[in-house]
């Protein structure tokens, strides 16, 4: 499972104009299922962003976890993440398949808020618009296949 993290004070998405999730303070997460993955990568994934601690302290070290400040996620799947670049066209096909990412995804992000923290998401295949401000900038890349 590839993720990417971003600190934030706020996000959205949105669907055709409705806005269909939101964070914030917190996280935004772009997530990508890829293959091989099953429900305990997405487990281990989730709670590995749950106690990350990429949040500023009294001291301004980034020393607190989105659950030690009180935040909450926006997660949004996003297959690019499974990008191949050998060539000057990406290809995806070490993505999930379709139903497969769907229901990791939202595995995720289940087991997300079963670690403390609350989320909403985007829909799953759907073209979406997406609004963040990024806090600090702080955005960290993740891939379960790196350890």
């Amino acid at each position: 499972m590839r993720a990417v993290l971003q600190r934030i004070t706020k996000a959205e998405v949105s669907v055709d104009g409705e806005v269909v999730g939101r964070s914030g303070p917190g996280l935004m997460i772009l997530v990508c299922a890829m293959q091989g993955d099953d429900a305990a990568t997405a487990e281990k994934v989730a709670a590995k962003i749950a106690k990350m601690r990429i949040f500023r302290d009294d001291q301004d070290k980034m020393n607190l976890s989105v659950r030690d400040i009180g935040g909450s996620a926006l997660v949004v799947s996003q297959f690019t993440l499974a990008a191949d670049l050998r060539g000057n066209r990406p290809g995806f096909s070490t993505a999930c398949p379709p139903d497969e990412g769907k229901r990791l995804y939202e595995h995720f992000a289940a087991a997300l808020a079963r670690e403390g923290v609350p989320n909403e998401t985007g829909i799953f295949g759907a073209d979406m618009q997406v609004s963040l401000v990024n806090d600090g900038p702080v955005t960290i890349w993740l891939d379960s296949a790196s350890g």
